[in-house]
């Protein structure tokens, strides 16, 4: 290679570079949750696992967890002791721990006469997976859950199961 050559290509690499970090720096922030979706929440009623229902609008202005779950889901069923450990910790900082259970209400209640978990469940049936969709779960896939802020905005979410150690350090940063 002679001199001219590495000049190129010193000068071609120079502009990948800058141009790579120009593009980064103008990409589009990932999409964040549809504003709406937190709204939408705090708007609906549900019945929970008793058949009673529950006005979700008694959450607003505290951090909450809402954990999208079925009781088909393996990795679901699998987080709930942990995630019912863990809503206990946290009640006392004003941070709740909801599940929204996408399924049947006679599956639900038959579910939670045999599964006792510390939290409240609700039932949504499939409009839930409206709902997941809402708040950024274009898969579809569960488990999926949502940190949502004491000022209503959706901090983080995360599909599939849970990492606590994850979950606990953003909760930290609340």
């Amino acid at each position: 290679m002679n001199k001219k050559n590495l000049v190129i290509i010193a000068v071609a690499l120079t502009c990948a570079v800058a141009g790579a970090a120009v593009g980064m720096k103008n990409a589009p922030a990932p999409a964040p949750a549809a504003a709406g979706a937190v709204s939408a929440l705090f708007a609906q009623s549900m019945n929970d696992s008793a058949g009673k229902a529950q006005a979700l609008s008694m959450y607003k202005g505290k951090a909450l967890i809402v954990n999208f779950w079925a009781p088909w889901c393996a990795p679901c069923v699998k987080e709930m002791p942990e995630l019912a450990e863990l809503a206990s910790e946290i009640a006392p900082k004003n941070i709740g721990v909801i599940g929204i259970g996408i399924d049947t209400p006679t599956n639900i209640a038959q579910f939670a006469a045999k599964v006792k978990v510390t939290y409240p469940l609700y039932v949504a049936g499939m409009t839930g997976t409206d709902l997941a969709r809402e708040f950024g779960n274009k898969a579809g896939g569960l488990p999926y859950t949502v940190l949502i802020g004491a000022d209503g905005k959706v901090k983080k979410t995360y599909l599939g199961q849970i990492k606590f150690k994850e979950l606990k350090a953003d909760l930290a940063k609340l």
